[in-house]
């Protein structure tokens, strides 16, 4: 094997808390190497080690044979290693030519010239981008070819992925695996973080699998399979417990307990048009749509996050009486609450500690009318939901840019659920979360219904949908156009309803 980089004995710790101990992994020259693990099991740790942005508190970092030691992302990158964060790295206000050449401009720089040489280097990587379009009007995928553009630009041989599909639609999943595999072509070796099992055991050539800041295993991707994978990663196999089917006697579909919510003909521009569906006390209602299909929107009205037209916008009724939201505050009084898709962006203050973000969801759910900051409630709330929702933290002062995935999408549930609503949305709560913690937040889910909470479920992956819902509403183009019970709901009839 022809090496190019490879860890031995890495270990970092944080305050005197390891975060990966002991690692010994080798990469490949152009091999795809899928990294998996449990949130907390410290493949962002790792990562970012390799990356510059960690320093080693241990081990060696060998690339090309040679010892290395990297004090900053700079120095990996003179390496020929880059990142690829999840949060992209580009500068919004800038083009993409710009962020191209940042950091290797040329000493007399001509803002033409630059345009028209990033042009040429995008075309010659097949990438549909614009040389002069600013960052910050680009979707999801298109900043993932500048980054990559950029690391390839800097003769990076080495490019990491941190959960790079978790935000793509499938086209654009589709798109990036063919750009994987081009960068293959080329020579450069891929590591890449994911969640997704499926991923992993289709397009990458070996599998490292962490737990708990340790090297479970790693080897060869066919000599793996998912429930292997999940046996090493949770210490036990998940197949009973992730996906099952609500058809069986087992886990009976629950009936609609009373009226909660009634959405009468909501109409929000050519987003959401028209839509017309009932929500109940004690069910789990799920909602599945492609791309576009307003699915959020519809919600995000509901829970006043957004406004629906003011003529002719229809009507939301709770326990029978009219409402219309403005802003998501009145909304959380009348005990709706809305669980976004994107963490990072709306879910949680990434500066404050675990504590400040769920006491933050207490003072909104209003329990707190003089706006007193009583620490001491904080923690002891923060301790209460950590233990429920196993929020793995050094304590409840950590602060949440310095927790996992999974453990930051916990909190964010904590702060919702202090409120004490009596409907939840969850708009795709598993998303970028791993197998380990999906369960447990569908365990969540199912206890919040049971105890009469009306749930809606807002989710991509039918999986999904079908093991949790006992009703399901698809939504196509803006308006919910079919209805039926979880025993009446396959994917084939799901798919069918949601495209034609």
């Amino acid at each position: 094997m022809d090496v190019i980089l490879e860890l031995k004995q890495a270990t970092k710790h944080f305050r005197g808390v390891y975060a990966i101990r002991g690692i010994d992994l080798q990469l490949a020259r152009g091999e795809v190497h899928a990294v998996l693990g449990e949130n907390g099991a410290g493949k962002s740790t790792l990562m970012k080690a390799l990356a510059g942005v960690h320093e080693l508190s241990d081990g060696e970092i060998h690339m090309e044979g040679k010892q290395v030691h990297f004090h900053s992302p700079s120095d990996a990158l003179e390496a020929g290693i880059a990142m690829v964060f999840q949060e992209t790295n580009l500068v919004p206000s800038m083009t993409v030519a710009q962020n191209i050449f940042l950091g290797d401009e040329k000493f007399l720089n001509r803002l033409r010239g630059m345009h028209i040489d990033a042009q040429q280097y995008l075309l010659s990587m097949n990438f549909d981008v614009e040389a002069t379009a600013l960052v910050n009007t680009l979707g999801a995928a298109q900043r993932q070819m500048v980054e990559v553009a950029r690391a390839t630009h800097h003769n990076a041989k080495v490019i990491i992925f941190d959960e790079p599909t978790a935000t793509l639609t499938p086209e654009e999943k589709s798109y990036f695996f063919g750009l994987v595999r081009r960068l293959k072509e080329k020579g450069i070796s891929i590591l890449f973080i994911t969640h997704a099992l499926e991923e992993a055991l289709q397009y990458s050539d070996r599998l490292t699998i962490m737990r708990d800041g340790s090297l479970v295993e790693s080897g060869d991707t066919k000599d793996f399979d998912r429930d292997s994978i999940v046996r090493a990663m949770v210490g036990r196999s998940l197949e009973n417990e992730l996906y099952g089917s609500r058809k069986g006697i087992e886990v009976p579909v629950r009936k609609p307990g009373k009226k909660l919510l009634s959405v009468e003909n909501v109409t929000k521009g050519k987003i959401v048009r028209n839509t017309s569906f009932s929500i109940y006390d004690g069910q789990i209602t799920g909602m599945f749509g492609l791309v576009g299909a307003g699915r959020t929107e519809t919600m995000q009205i509901v829970s006043g996050a957004i406004k629906r037209d003011f003529l002719n916008g229809g009507e939301i009724r709770l326990d029978g009486k009219p409402v219309r939201y403005r802003v998501p505050r009145k909304a959380v009084n009348d005990g709706i609450v809305y669980i976004t898709e994107d963490r990072k962006l709306d879910g949680f203050f990434e500066t404050m500690s675990i504590a400040e973000n769920i006491w933050m969801g207490d003072l909104a759910g209003g329990s707190n009318p003089a706006s007193i900051v009583t620490m001491t409630k904080a923690k002891e709330l923060a301790a209460q939901w950590t233990k429920k929702l196993s929020i793995r933290a050094i304590n409840s002062s950590a602060k949440m840019l310095e927790l996992s995935g999974g453990n930051q999408q916990k909190v964010v549930i904590a702060k919702s659920l202090v409120q004490k609503p009596r409907l939840v949305v969850f708009d795709e709560p598993t998303r970028g979360v791993d197998v380990g913690s999906i369960v447990e937040i569908h365990d969540l889910i199912n206890e919040l219904a049971d105890a009469g909470i009306a749930v809606v479920l807002i989710s991509s992956y039918l999986p999904e949908v079908l093991a949790l819902s006992d009703r399901i509403l698809v939504a196509r183009q803006g308006q919910v156009v079919e209805e039926m019970t979880a025993h009446d709901a396959t994917e084939e009839r799901i798919m069918y309803a949601a495209v034609h």
